[in-house]
C-alpha cells in the first residue's frame, strides 16, 4: 500500500489537487434515503452474521474441515471484506447532507472493494475445480485436494485478486481527472473513469483484459470443469447416485451463476455502454444481494451445514 500511496501522490502532484470527491448516491430525497438506510442496514446486518456463522461452524465442526468448506470459508472471508469496504459508507450517507469522501479514502475503497472481487471469481473458479475433483475422482479426491494445495490456491486466488486492483486502482488514479462529483454511491472503477479529461482508450482495453482474464476464464474454467461432472454424473447407473452427485454441486453452481452473471453485465460491456443508475443497481445487487445470498443458499442447501448448525444450538441448548 506504501508503493500505492506514494505512485499515486506522485501522479497527482502533477495535476490539479484535490482533497476528496462528492458522491452522488442512490437517491436525492430525504424519505427514500431513510427508506433505503433501514434496507441496507438489515441487509448488511445479516449479511455480517450470516457469513460470520458460517465461519463459525466450519470452525467448530470438525465434519466440515474437507477443501470444500474450507474454500467456503475464505469466500465468507471475501464477502465480509467486500461489504465493509462500501457498505458502511453507504449507511452514513443516508443519513448526511453532505456526502464525500477523501482522495486517499476513494483509492482505498476503489483498490480493496476491486481485489475482494476479483478475488472472489478467481475463488469460485477453483470451489469448481473442487467440486470437479470431488464427483469425477472421488477415491482420489483426499490425496489431490491436499491440505497445501488448498492453501496454495487459495493464497494464488487472493494474489491475482490483489494484483489486478493494484494495476487498475494506479492505471485510474494517475489519470488527469477534471470533475470531483463520482456519480455512484461508491468509488467504483467504472465510475471513476467517467471523471477523466483525457482520452482513456487505454483504460478502455485495460478495462477489458482485466475483465476477460478475472471474468471469463474462471468462467471457462467452472464451464469446463462442470461439463466434466455432468458427463460423470450421466454415467452413474443409479438414479439416486446422480442424485447426490449433483446435490453436492448446486449450491456453488447458484452462486457462480449470480455472481458471473451480474459482473458479465457490468463490466464485459464498454464504459459508456449503459445508463449510470442502471450501473449503480447493478453494482450494488453485486455488493449486498450476492454476498448477503451466499451464506443463506449454502446453509438451506447443504445438509452438513444445516447438521453443525443444529449441533451448536443443541450445545447451546443444554448449557442453558
Amino acid at each position: 500500500m506504501d508503493y500505492l500511496g506514494s505512485v499515486l501522490r506522485g501522479s497527482w502532484d502533477n495535476q490539479t489537487r484535490v482533497s476528496g470527491f462528492t458522491l452522488l448516491g442512490l437517491s436525492s430525497d430525504w424519505h427514500t434515503q431513510v427508506a433505503l438506510f433501514i434496507l441496507f442496514l438489515a441487509m448488511y446486518l445479516l449479511t455480517v452474521a450470516g457469513n460470520f456463522l458460517i465461519l463459525v461452524l466450519i470452525g467448530l465442526d470438525s465434519r466440515l474441515h474437507t477443501p470444500m468448506y474450507f474454500f467456503l470459508s475464505v469466500l465468507s472471508l471475501v464477502d465480509i471484506s467486500y461489504t465493509n469496504s462500501t457498505v458502511p459508507q453507504m449507511l452514513s450517507h443516508f443519513l448526511s447532507s453532505r456526502k464525500s469522501i477523501s482522495f486517499r479514502s476513494c483509492v482505498l475503497q476503489l483498490f480493496v472493494s476491486l481485489a475482494m472481487g476479483s478475488t472472489e471469481f478467481f475463488l469460485l473458479g477453483t470451489m469448481a475445480y473442487d467440486r470437479y475433483v470431488a464427483v469425477c475422482h472421488p477415491l482420489r479426491y483426499r490425496i489431490i485436494m491436499h491440505g497445501g494445495l488448498c492453501l496454495g490456491l487459495a493464497a494464488g486466488c487472493l494474489v491475482a485478486g490483489f494484483t489486478n486492483s493494484l494495476m487498475q486502482t494506479i492505471f485510474i488514479f494517475q489519470l488527469p481527472l477534471c470533475h470531483s462529483v463520482i456519480n455512484h454511491f461508491a468509488c467504483e472503477m467504472l465510475a471513476v473513469l467517467r471523471l477523466a479529461c483525457v482520452d482513456i482508450s487505454f483504460n478502455k482495453v485495460m478495462v477489458a483484459l482485466s475483465g476477460f482474464l478475472v471474468i471469463m476464464l474462471p468462467c471457462v474454467l467452472v464451464l469446463f470443469s462442470y461439463a466434466r461432472i455432468v458427463a460423470a454424473i450421466l454415467h452413474i447407473r443409479s438414479s439416486q447416485g446422480r442424485s447426490k452427485a449433483f446435490g453436492t454441486c448446486t449450491s456453488h453452481l447458484t452462486v457462480v451463476s449470480l455472481c458471473f452473471g451480474t459482473a458479465i453485465f457490468t463490466y464485459m460491456r464498454p464504459v459508456g455502454g449503459s445508463a449510470a443508475q442502471q450501473e449503480k443497481m447493478v453494482a450494488l445487487f453485486y455488493a449486498i444481494v450476492t454476498p448477503m445470498l451466499n451464506p443463506l443458499i449454502y446453509s438451506l442447501r447443504n445438509k452438513d451445514v444445516i447438521g453443525a448448525l443444529q449441533k451448536v444450538l443443541g450445545k447451546f441448548s443444554k448449557t442453558g
